[in-house]
């Protein structure tokens, strides 16, 4: 306030909107677009630290790794040993970065090698599939030459 009295302004503005009604509906719009802004911007808040809280709440079980690979990146060769046992109705599938099929194979053996001749550099992944195409273990693997 530059050389008036303290609170003319207020008044200069209480007085323009009681004068133009469509000023006091401008600031009663602007007043409710601001609680409405502050009201998502603290809803938004809770949702994401309700989120982050969420993924602290998997379960050990849920993580549990069924196959083993190595080496890792391989080169020539790459090992797969199912931890749990062999289960024959198992399917065991490997997919480029790009997700395309590029070998699939029922383990025979609760450890399998696999050649990687004719394999490209670059990130593979794998899948364990069961006997109904349900995803029961996935991971990446590196081939690097």
């Amino acid at each position: 306030m530059a050389g008036g009295i303290p609170g003319t302004d207020i008044l200069k503005c209480t007085r323009l909107i009681l004068e133009y009604p469509c000023l006091k509906e401008f600031t009663i719009f602007t007043k409710l677009k601001k609680l409405i802004t502050i009201s998502i911007l603290l809803l938004g808040i809770t949702f994401i630290s309700f989120a982050q809280n969420k993924q602290g709440i998997i379960t050990q079980d849920a993580t549990a790794k069924i196959i083993k690979f190595f080496p890792n990146p391989a080169t020539s060769n790459i090992n797969f040993e199912m931890l749990n046992g062999l289960d024959k109705t198992y399917t065991l599938q490997l997919f480029n970065f790009m997700g395309k099929k590029v070998f699939e194979l029922t383990p025979a053996s609760q450890r399998t090698n696999l050649s990687l001749n004719g394999f490209f550099r670059g990130v593979y992944i794998y899948q364990l599939r069961d006997r109904f195409g349900k995803i029961i273990d996935s991971g990446r693997f590196q081939v690097v030459r």
